[in-house]
């Protein structure tokens, strides 16, 4: 009996600390529940489109909400007709080879290189000269992919600057059209993602180096260690949850290769290696109007990146105590 009072009387307590929490904290709460509402309409609600990719030919005239949609007839196979097509397509190998290789080749390269670089940085004692790397690295991410796309096709046309400055210095006799050969579009793809974002991606390692106890460093040099030695036992330790978490998401979006960045350097000629996942969406829906089988890819894509993503959280977990859920 005892035991039961006692039981009621700790619910009664926590459920008193609760609302005078709740009611103390009542600006904050309106602004929580504002980013669910917000997460609610813009994220969760678009989901009922989902359906379209089990419908047998989704037309765009059909409204969503509509009793013809919900009548409309099902794909074969359970609804699964639209899915099974694509893994049979011809292109479905080209396409993934395409879509993975690109993407995890900038996990190995374009993910590692921030973090060097913040590294670097956050050597550089000059003030000026720091703020002047900073800010030169910083510029290409706020240029959006339709200029850089631009840039990068007068920069590596036949009379572009890569080529006259190849040609001056004797390594060819005559300029090429980079872009017209399949052989050269992903070391473009991967060099142009990396100047645009390697600074901006240092950011938030930079943000992390800054928050490492400064004492740690005194003491470590006290000690005699080196400069090495300080990044190696206190900078990388210190930052490594931060860079566990951005492993993570780089790995929930190997499915994606940055759409905006192909899409405006793609054309017919470098299309064998040009063609992922997202502009064989695109083309599929956009030119062909095959709406149902591109929200089938798109589905499929959104699925295996999820599955990416709980993998690699799970790994981290396990190994360094550090995940997103």
């Amino acid at each position: 009996m005892k035991n039961k009072n006692t039981n009621e009387l700790q619910t009664t307590l926590k459920k008193k600390s609760f609302l005078v929490r709740l009611r103390e904290e009542k600006y904050l709460q309106i602004m929580a529940i504002l980013g669910v509402i917000w997460m609610l309409i813009f994220n969760y609600a678009p989901m009922y489109g989902l359906l379209i990719a089990f419908k047998k030919n989704y037309r765009i005239t059909t409204p969503l909400f509509s009793i013809d949609f919900l009548k409309s007839a099902w794909a074969a196979k359970g609804g699964f007709n639209h899915f099974l097509n694509f893994f049979k397509d011809d292109e479905f190998v080209h396409i993934m080879t395409n879509t993975l290789g690109i993407s995890i080749i900038k996990l190995f390269i374009n993910f590692p290189l921030p973090i060097v670089f913040a590294l670097l940085l956050n050597e550089v004692r000059n003030a000026k000269f720091k703020k002047f790397i900073q800010t030169v690295s910083y510029m290409p991410h706020f240029l959006s992919w339709v200029v850089l796309g631009g840039i990068l096709t007068t920069w590596l046309g036949e009379t572009g600057l890569f080529n006259e400055i190849l040609i001056k210095l004797g390594v060819l006799k005559e300029g090429i059209s980079y872009l017209a050969y399949p052989k050269f579009f992903w070391t473009i793809v991967i060099a142009s993602d990396l100047w645009k974002e390697l600074g901006w991606s240092a950011i938030i390692y930079l943000a992390a180096i800054s928050s490492i106890d400064q004492e740690m460093y005194e003491a470590a040099r006290v000690d005699g260690a080196s400069r090495w030695k300080q990044i190696w036992t206190i900078t990388l330790p210190s930052i490594a949850p931060t860079i566990t978490i951005m492993f993570i998401l780089a790995v929930g979006g190997l499915m994606s290769s940055n759409f905006d960045q192909i899409f405006v350097l793609y054309n017919p000629l470098n299309a064998p290696r040009s063609n992922t996942i997202d502009i064989y969406t695109y083309t599929t829906a956009m030119r062909s109007m095959r709406y149902s089988y591109a929200s089938a890819i798109g589905l499929f894509k959104s699925v295996i990146a999820f599955i990416m993503l709980f993998i690699a959280n799970q790994i981290t977990k396990k190994l360094n105590d550090t995940s997103l859920f």
